[in-house]
């Protein structure tokens, strides 16, 4: 069947009119969506929308509630950015966190008012950001948790900011946040009288308590967590009410001498100050952790009598979580933890260095002579099996010695019998030269690949004397205040030898072995309340108070009560060690 055009019927044309309708079409659809798109992003309804494509834009205001009494408000940045805490409103629901919302409730009472703000938010990735405070503030004023602004007790904030498009300054990543935190000297909690002050680019903090013990000025870093490598040897010390991690009775390996209250110290006060450093809070050693951080390693203490008193309170610490097995022998004590297979050393050596006995050169047999350019071969033989080696040396070089170096006496410490030869090295000098030789040893012996923590000099507190000559710390109770510290020369100065020993070494370090100084010399200094002084027996009928001639009785003052200030060189230790394996830099 043939189909056929009528006469006078129009022709069928199936192009021309069809697709100019379809280029209308798509054209009216592309204007839509162009103008849809401009009023969604222009408009206040699209604020929260802008906020995913574009951040924070500069017309855009922000809801920053602090908690349901507090608020945090945010000023005209031309002059400076303040936070206020305060407590305006009736609580009417207990928050645990806070959030900065990127949204606009039409109640907000947070402006953004210019562009050129000294202190700026940059929420770059997300909508929101949880801030957290571990303030307490009395009276209505509610905790805020999980905060990317960590301040610790008795902390002052400084807030030290950028000049950016954008209204804050907390990046997600909070690997550039610009926030200084330095602690005042005073502890615990805000004060709701404490004055909240603003300063140009900072807002501070301050607490009205002043029960503490500062030592040095802080360093401003950064920020204020332990991970970012904050300064752990400048801070104060601050009165503890949860008390030390073990007592004498629940460790069996303390050496008695330093089992103060089974001695009958009848004060323990000294039990209950722990560290705070000025820009971040030293953990509190939790001994199950520090087992799994260091699981399948050996930790060794190596050194003098102080190395023993630090390696028994390590023990005493983790003993309160597991009892080890003992496998040591009479050149190496060690100690086993199976859980982790974990090991504890402790090894000898009194000065770091090669010891012999015999007679050399005007030097007689009897005498112990340091050469001073060889480290201690035995020790040498043992290091590459450690994982992590903690030294303590120094106060043996008080005692008499003859000082030997490139094959010739230099010196001698309490003996020098030809006084027409000129010593050329005293005891300081010989102890600088002991820690530089002993730590480039270790800094280039093949094979060892391991963490070396160099305890620096621990000072002691002879007053009115040294250890031989009647030197005395008799009822000291408590750390000394600010103010109140004698500096000891003689310290000072071994402290200087041995960080320049420290320095030379780490100079010459070949074999990828990690060496890192852990300075408490100077934090300290203010512990004089720490020692056993003339409670160094259980004997009842020991000596503990001067004589009718003023005389003081027997004492150490020296080494450290156990439970005791001792205790935070390891927590100092396993934030070394936590930082090293765990990521961070240490200070």
């Amino acid at each position: 069947m043939a189909w056929t055009t009528l006469k006078g019927s129009p022709r069928m044309s199936s192009h021309p009119r069809p697709l100019s309708w379809i280029v209308i079409m798509v054209g009216a659809l592309a204007f839509f969506l162009i103008y849809a798109s401009w009023v969604l992003v222009s408009s206040p309804i699209g604020a929260t929308v802008q906020g995913y494509f574009y951040s924070v834009g500069s017309s855009e205001k922000l809801d920053l509630p602090v908690s349901s009494v507090n608020e945090a408000s945010i000023n005209d940045g031309h002059s400076n950015t303040s936070l206020d805490l305060v407590d305006k409103n009736p609580p009417s629901e207990d928050l645990q966190s806070s959030t900065i919302s990127t949204e606009v409730p039409s109640d907000s009472k947070t402006e953004q008012t210019d562009t050129t703000l000294n202190s700026q938010v940059d929420l770059s990735d997300s909508t929101s950001v949880n801030l957290t405070m571990t303030k307490e503030v009395n009276n209505n004023a509610t905790d805020v948790a999980n905060s990317s602004l960590p301040t610790q007790e008795n902390s002052q904030v400084d807030l030290n900011s950028k000049t950016t498009t954008s209204l804050v300054g907390i990046n997600s990543s909070n690997e550039t946040d610009n926030i200084r935190m330095e602690e005042p000297t005073s502890v615990a909690s805000i004060n709701p009288s404490s004055a909240v002050s603003t300063a140009p680019n900072e807002t501070s903090i301050s607490s009205g308590d002043s029960t503490s013990t500062a030592v040095p000025a802080s360093v401003e870093k950064p920020n204020n967590t332990p991970s970012a490598g904050c300064d752990l040897y400048r801070g104060n010390w601050i009165h503890d009410p949860l008390g030390p991690l073990y007592t004498n009775n629940s460790c069996p390996v303390l050496t008695q001498m330093q089992n103060c209250q089974g001695n009958g110290r009848p004060d323990k006060d000294y039990e209950n100050w722990r560290w705070k450093p000025f820009q971040c809070d030293l953990p509190r050693f939790d001994p199950k952790k520090f087992l799994e951080l260091m699981r399948g390693k050996t930790l060794a203490f190596i050194g003098d009598s102080v190395a023993r008193n630090q390696m028994e309170s390590m023990l005493c610490i983790l003993w309160q979580v597991e009892t080890p097995k003992n496998r040591g022998n009479r050149n190496m004590q060690r100690y086993y933890f199976r859980s982790t297979s974990v090991m504890i050393v402790r090894i000898w050596s009194s000065w770091l260095v090669k010891l012999t006995s015999e007679p050399f050169d005007y030097a007689p047999g009897g005498v112990d002579k340091l050469h001073l350019d060889a480290p201690d071969e035995k020790l040498m033989e043992h290091i590459p099996n450690f994982d992590v080696v903690v030294l303590s040396s120094g106060h043996w070089f008080a005692k008499q010695s003859v000082y030997i170096l490139n094959n010739e006496i230099v010196g001698g410490q309490l003996w020098w019998p030809d006084k027409s030869r000129k010593m050329k090295i005293d005891s300081v000098k010989a102890y600088g030269i002991s820690v530089e030789t002993f730590l480039t040893a270790i800094a280039t012996i093949p094979n060892y690949k391991g963490l070396t923590i160099v305890r620096s000099y621990s000072p002691d507190h002879y007053e009115g004397g040294a250890w031989n000559t009647g030197g005395s710390c008799t009822g000291k109770a408590k750390p000394l205040a600010p103010g109140e510290l004698v500096e000891n020369v003689h310290t000072n100065i071994m402290h200087e030898q041995q960080v320049t020993g420290f320095n030379r070494a780490v100079e010459r370090a070949t074999n990828g072995s990690k060496l890192r100084l852990m300075d408490i010399t100077e934090a300290f200094q203010y512990r004089h309340d720490g020692h056993p002084g003339p409670y160094r027996s259980p004997d009842p009928n020991k000596i503990t108070k001067r004589g009718p001639d003023g005389r003081p009785p027997p004492q150490d003052c020296l080494h450290w009560c156990m439970p005791g200030p001792v205790d935070t060189w390891n927590e100092l230790v396993f934030e070394i060690i936590r930082r090293e394996y765990e990521g961070g830099s240490a200070s």
